[in-house]
C-alpha cells in the first residue's frame, strides 16, 4: 500500500497496511525484512516494469528513454536494471565506471542529473565478468535492490527487466504487489510478436496491468530526409494490442541517432530532443505521465498541468535574478501562479539542460511552462515557443522572479529592447 511520502512502515498509522502486522507464518527476522522492503516501496508512487518477450528488441533503450523523459518532465525518477546476466543500463547512460557509495540509509544509487540509477553492472569488478546464478540468488539480489538501496521519495521507479517471462520479471511482480503495470516492447516481425503475446499472458496471469505495447524498429528513418522506409514487416505491435485488448502506445522507427546515443552513453530523448523520433517517444510516455497527474488530481494537490487556468512562468537566472542570456543560463525559476487571485503558488529552481538548438521549447514545455519572461530571445526561438503554445515576453529588466511575475500580473512590467533579437 502506498502512503504519504516521509512515512515508514510501522509508524504511519494505517492499520490496513500489509506491513503493519506480522503474518502467522513469518519469523521475526522475516517480518522485519518485509517491513523494510515495504517501507522503501511505499515512498515510490508509481512502479512500472519494462518487459519484452524476446531479446534484441530495444527494451533497455525504451526503459532508459522512458525514465529520462519522466525526469525531464520534472518527475522524481529511479531506474532499476534487473537484467542480472546482461546489465546494459550503465553503458547506455555512460556510467560504466561509476563507484557506488553507502551511508546510514543504505546503498546510494548512481545519479545522472536528477535520475537515480541502480544496476548489478555497478557491482561487477570486471565488465567482462559473467554472472552465473540460479533463480533464488536472482530474487535475493532484486530484493536487495528494492530493500537496501536508498531510493528516497520517487514519483516513478522504472524497472528494466530481461527478456522473457523467467525469474527476474517474476521476482519483480512477486516483490512489488502494487505495480502500476508493464510496458511491453516488441519489433514488428512475427517471430518477435509471438513472444510478446506470452508477455501479455504473463501479466494477465499475475494480475499486472498492461499499460501498453511499444513497437520498436518500426521502419528505418532516413538520416537525410526523415522518410521512414519499412524494412521489417510492419504493424505487428498494433495488431497484438488490438487482438489482446491492450493499449498500443506507439511505433518507434530505426534511427541512427538512437544507436549513436546508446554507444556514446547518452539518453537519446535528452540529447536529440528536437528530432522527430524524440517527439514520438514523448507521445509514447504521455499515458505514463498521466498516471501521476491522476494521483495529484485525486489527492487535491494543485498541479500546473491539471489546475484550470493555472500559469507556470519560466525565468532564466543568474545570481538569483533574470539574466539576458536566455539560451545559455545556468538555471530557470519556475513559478506557479493563480492568475485569478494574482498570487504565486510556488517556486522551483531547476538547472538548465545542456545547450542544444531547439531543445528548450520541448524541455520547458514538458515542465508545464505556459509563459516565459526573458531579457532577450532570437526570433527563431520565439517562434518555436509559440508553436508549443508558450507565450514569450522579452525586454524584461534584471529583477527577482517574484517581482517580475508580480509586475506582469499587475500590468506594470516595464520592458525595454529585446536584448537578443537575431
Amino acid at each position: 500500500m502506498s502512503h504519504e511520502h516521509g512515512h515508514t512502515c510501522g509508524n504511519c498509522g494505517d492499520h490496513e497496511c500489509s506491513a503493519s502486522q506480522r503474518r502467522n507464518d513469518e519469523s521475526a527476522a522475516e517480518f522485519a525484512e518485509r517491513q523494510k522492503l515495504e517501507s522503501s516501496l511505499c515512498r515510490i508512487r508509481h512502479k512500472i516494469v519494462v518487459m519484452s518477450g524476446k531479446g534484441g528488441v530495444g527494451k533497455s533503450t525504451v526503459a532508459v528513454n522512458l525514465a529520462t523523459a519522466l525526469m525531464l518532465a520534472g518527475k522524481r525518477v529511479g531506474l532499476l536494471d534487473v537484467d542480472i546476466h546482461g546489465p546494459s543500463v550503465p553503458t547506455m547512460l555512460g556510467l560504466e565506471n561509476e563507484q557506488l557509495r553507502q551511508d546510514e540509509n543504505g546503498l546510494l544509487p548512481a545519479e545522472i542529473g536528477d535520475l537515480k540509477v541502480m544496476s548489478l553492472g555497478f557491482l561487477l569488478q570486471d565488465q567482462d565478468q559473467a554472472v552465473i546464478w540460479r533463480g533464488p540468488m536472482k530474487m535475493g539480489a532484486i530484493k536487495q535492490f528494492l530493500k537496501d538501496v536508498y531510493w528516497g521519495d520517487l514519483d516513478y521507479l522504472i524497472i528494466d527487466s530481461p527478456p522473457g517471462t523467467g525469474d527476474e520479471p517474476l521476482s519483480v511482480c512477486q516483490l512489488i504487489t502494487d505495480l502500476d503495470g508493464a510496458v511491453i516492447v516488441t519489433t514488428p516481425q512475427k517471430v518477435a510478436a509471438v513472444d510478446v503475446r506470452k508477455s501479455v499472458t504473463f501479466c494477465h496471469q499475475l494480475k499486472v496491468p498492461v499499460l501498453g505495447i511499444v513497437e520498436n524498429m518500426s521502419g528505418f528513418a532516413c538520416p537525410k530526409c526523415g522518410e521512414v522506409t519499412p524494412i521489417l514487416s510492419s504493424g505487428g505491435g498494433r495488431r497484438i494490442a488490438e487482438d489482446m485488448g491492450v493499449p498500443f502506445l506507439g511505433a518507434i522507427p530505426m534511427d541512427i541517432q538512437v544507436a549513436q546515443a546508446c554507444d556514446n552513453g547518452q539518453a537519446f530523448i535528452h540529447h536529440y530532443a528536437a528530432s522527430p523520433t524524440a517527439g514520438i517517444l514523448r507521445d509514447i510516455i504521455a499515458p505514463i505521465i498521466a498516471l501521476d497527474d491522476a494521483v495529484a488530481t485525486s489527492s487535491g494537490v494543485p498541479s500546473p498541468s491539471t489546475q484550470e487556468n493555472a500559469m507556470r512562468f519560466a525565468i532564466p537566472l543568474a545570481d538569483g535574478k533574470l539574466t539576458p542570456h536566455f539560451g545559455h543560463c545556468a538555471a530557470f525559476a519556475l513559478l506557479d501562479v493563480d492568475p485569478v487571485g494574482k498570487i504565486v503558488l510556488g517556486r522551483q529552481d531547476v538547472d538548465a539542460p545542456p545547450h542544444e538548438p531547439g531543445l528548450l521549447p520541448h524541455w520547458l514545455g514538458e515542465r508545464g511552462v505556459t509563459r516565459i519572461i526573458a531579457g532577450g530571445m532570437g526570433q527563431r526561438a520565439r517562434d518555436l515557443f509559440i508553436e508549443r503554445g508558450i507565450e514569450v515576453t522579452v525586454g524584461a529588466p534584471r529583477e527577482t522572479p517574484e517581482k517580475l511575475v508580480a509586475d506582469f500580473l499587475a500590468g506594470t512590467l516595464q520592458t525595454g529592447e529585446n536584448a537578443c533579437d537575431h
